[in-house]
């Protein structure tokens, strides 16, 4: 994902519409932003960045967030989770990207009420920016829905990005698999934990989404309308194939690396055979020049102008009958 404009340290964007309408504000400050809350349109302020913990619980007061959601918001390692506050509804959830070719993850905080959505997010990666489109868009859906149904959209990014992204990472799997198939890659093993630490980083996102979104699918939300109900029933599906196809890909590179140990088992194996071989052919072989370089009178074939090629004849018929039985014993 390619990283979206910002406006320094904290990034705030509103986007404020109704069906007939859309306007749009970018890098204003977070005080002007919290004053379009309230309005009769649908407000959406998506705020990029961490920002101060003080400035957003005051803040939130005025909008009626109960402090502990905004304590959520900041805090960076929450487990994704739903809450009902009366006047809005608070979702935790898990963003994934791909960052120098591994797996990142990040928080996404979401918060709606009657007649706003605000999102807060660490990074400015453009998976939103689909979104915004269709808002920008007269015939959308989403201009003509409530907050909610802005809410399931924003989720349906998340959760699609969970997808796109475990694609890219089993079609890894598939080509560390051939390449571990064809030989025992040395390089294999440090790939494997690689690839197995950013499935746990998918798994630890799109598993606690799926409670999320299941929640948000069959509960009967004050804030969720019936009519957007199915629609967070269809991520939820989808989540759980994420998290399936996240299971099954780890299985699968379980097996690689246990195919990747057995080549280089066997490999091992094959040296270790080798290497026994050569030197069981050479202690026999030793005896004999042992014997033969002993300072000692009367070795046979001492004094016979035969005796050095005889030897060696002996040396090489020696090794020709073990290499004979070695063959016979099917050892190579």
């Amino acid at each position: 994902m390619q990283p979206e404009k910002t406006c320094g340290i904290l990034s705030i964007r509103v986007i404020d519409y109704t069906e007939d309408r859309l306007e749009e504000h970018e890098c204003i400050e977070l005080t002007e932003a919290w004053s379009w809350i309230g309005r009769e349109t649908v407000t959406w302020i998506d705020v990029v960045g961490v920002p101060e913990r003080d400035e957003l619980v005051i803040l939130g007061r005025q909008a009626g967030i109960h402090p502990l959601t905004m304590g959520d918001i900041t805090a960076p390692d929450q487990r994704p989770k739903v809450e009902e506050f009366g006047s809005y509804v608070a979702v935790i959830a898990r963003m994934l990207s791909e960052r120098d070719g591994r797996v990142a993850s990040e928080q996404v905080s979401l918060i709606f009420g009657e007649n706003y959505v605000i999102t807060f997010r660490e990074q400015p990666f453009q998976v939103f920016e689909l979104v915004r489109e269709r808002l920008r868009n007269e015939l959308s859906v989403t201009r003509g829905s409530g907050p909610d149904f802005l809410a399931y959209t924003l989720l349906d990014a998340i959760v699609s990005v969970y997808l796109t992204i475990l694609d890219a990472v089993d079609d890894r799997v598939e080509d560390l698999q051939g390449r571990v198939l064809a030989s025992a890659d040395p390089l294999a093993l440090k790939q494997i934990y690689e690839l197995k630490e950013d499935l746990l980083t998918i798994r630890r996102a799109a598993v606690p989404a799926r409670e999320v979104l299941g929640a948000l699918a069959s509960r009967e939300l004050s804030l969720v309308r019936k009519e957007t109900i199915p629609y967070f029933r269809d991520i939820y599906d989808r989540c759980i194939q994420a998290a399936e196809v996240a299971e099954y890909t780890r299985d699968t590179l379980s097996g690689v690396m246990d195919l990747h140990t057995s080549n280089q088992n066997n490999r091992l194996a094959e040296i270790t055979t080798i290497l026994t071989i050569v030197a069981s052919i050479f202690i026999p072989l030793s005896f004999i020049t042992g014997f033969y370089g002993m300072n000692l009178r009367d070795i046979p074939l001492e004094d016979s102008p035969l005796g050095y090629p005889l030897v060696l004849l002996l040396m090489v018929g020696v090794t020709v009958v073990m290499l004979l039985y070695f063959r016979k014993k099917k050892w190579i």
